[in-house]
């Protein structure tokens, strides 16, 4: 039996792509090994975000030849859409892939035979209308990405993925249902829907992501049904009005807002500003106080004063969220943003960096410890870590328990016991327990 060696860099979305392309392979008769342990064929998913896309495909690469050295290696992705030749001159690769051509390796694969020189498959973008469903799930079994939507129409001036993956385009809606019914059907319990810019599903097709996720819902044995993140100006009232009112879709929000200076989001190029992402923000918890809301914010953008600075920390410290994904400005060649005048220094760029990750270590710790001394709902995921079981609830707040208090599975109710800024420690409510608190309530 063939083997192939898969290894993902960035996103969701490129390990769901990853996972597609995996059974691809293992549907024509490979085996799937861990790169160290030497394959026929290697493929590596890139990503355009990560300031190091170069060096970590040449270590990648090196890192399979040792193992394996006449192993047909194959780079695909998001980098490789943008520098196809910058990657083919890396020794050893055989194949460049870009985004229309990611998922048809298997034909230029072939017998996996080393070409003499690096086949690049790097096309426009812009004729790209349809998007390819993918989906990637955890071995035990609970939670599973599935890929709705690909591209973007945005222009944000930091942001090379329109460039790297093309317009907005979704997948159609009977093909998302399709796969959601199989994962249910493999036993899977919570999906996430996750895309480039989610929350404009449908948007070239006459269709609304509200259609989608009623269409979803009436997938018999779905439990929970999670968006990955979206856009603030996509949560319209109207859906947030039925995200209240559905139990299975989970209430929790990552919503990017990469800035709390109104000055600094203009310069971005964002679709909002920061008094339209506070009302949204503030309606959810007032509807749903337990709800988690996270915020990916970028620090050191190009411009960026300390008065902006400072306007962002505050506008954050006040809003009720529950995290923060912070990031550190870094120039992408081609983008808008690198052209723009006074950069802010790395120091600088670092410090403020800090400052947001310790303020979002505090939000995480609050917002944890309201669930102290409560049950709540945890879908088991397996071994958290050594000597540990844990999973997630609908908040999007990670538990576990040693596991001499039991490895049950799938929705179970635990009782957090304490809290810190990264889990919470649970306890599983054993069958008498469960028992009182129902005589309890009926009386």
């Amino acid at each position: 039996m063939r083997t192939i060696a898969l290894h993902t860099l960035g996103c969701k979305l490129n390990y769901a792509e990853t996972a597609t392309i995996g059974r691809q392979f293992q549907r024509a008769g490979y085996e799937i090994v861990p790169l160290e342990h030497g394959a026929d064929v290697v493929v590596l998913n890139t990503c355009s975000v990560t300031e190091r896309a170069d060096r970590e495909c040449r270590q990648i690469v090196r890192r399979a030849l040792r193992t394996a050295p006449h192993a047909f290696v194959a780079v695909v992705g998001c980098y490789a859409q943008l520098k196809p030749r910058e990657i083919a001159s890396i020794e050893g690769v055989d194949l460049v892939a870009g985004t229309g051509d990611k998922f048809e390796l298997l034909s230029h694969v072939g017998d996996g035979a080393k070409n003499p020189r690096p086949v690049i498959l790097a096309g426009d973008t812009s004729t790209l209308t349809t998007a390819i469903t993918a989906s990637s799930a955890g071995s035990e079994r609970t939670r599973a990405f599935l890929k709705v939507q690909d591209g973007c129409d945005y222009s944000c001036s930091f942001c090379t993925i329109p460039e790297a993956r093309g317009k907005s385009r979704s997948v159609p809606g009977h093909r998302v249902v399709e796969e959601a019914r199989a994962l249910v059907g493999e036993g899977y319990r919570e999906i996430v829907l996750t895309g480039v810019n989610t929350g404009d599903y449908g948007s070239r097709i006459g269709r609304t992501l509200l259609d989608l996720l009623r269409s979803l819902l009436a997938v018999q044995g779905l439990e929970r049904l999670r968006i990955s993140s979206i856009e603030p100006n996509l949560l319209s009232d109207e859906l947030l009005s039925f995200w209240f009112g559905e139990a299975r879709l989970c209430k929790h929000w990552h919503m990017p807002l990469q800035s709390g200076s109104d000055a600094v989001l203009g310069r971005m190029r964002r679709r909002y500003r920061t008094e339209w992402y506070s009302e949204r923000v503030r309606r959810i918890v007032a509807a749903l106080p337990e709800a988690a809301i996270g915020a990916d914010v970028i620090v050191g953008f190009p411009g960026e004063t300390d008065v902006e600075f400072e306007e962002t920390e505050k506008f954050l410290k006040e809003l009720p969220l529950a995290y923060l994904h912070v990031f550190t400005y870094s120039e992408r060649p081609g983008t808008a943003a690198e052209t723009m005048p006074d950069h802010v220094p790395m120091p600088v760029r670092a410090e403020r960096s800090e400052r947001l990750r310790l303020l979002s270590q505090r939000k995480r710790f609050l917002f944890h410890n309201q669930f102290v001394g409560r049950v709540v709902k945890v879908l088991v995921e397996g071994q958290a870590e050594r000597g540990t079981i844990g999973g997630l609830t609908d908040e999007y707040v990670r538990v576990k328990w040693p596991a001499e208090q039991g490895t049950p599975e799938g929705m179970v109710p635990v009782t957090i016991v304490s809290a810190n800024h990264d889990s919470c420690l649970g306890r599983p409510v054993t069958q008498t327990e469960g028992l009182q608190r129902s005589a309890s309530h009926v009386a």
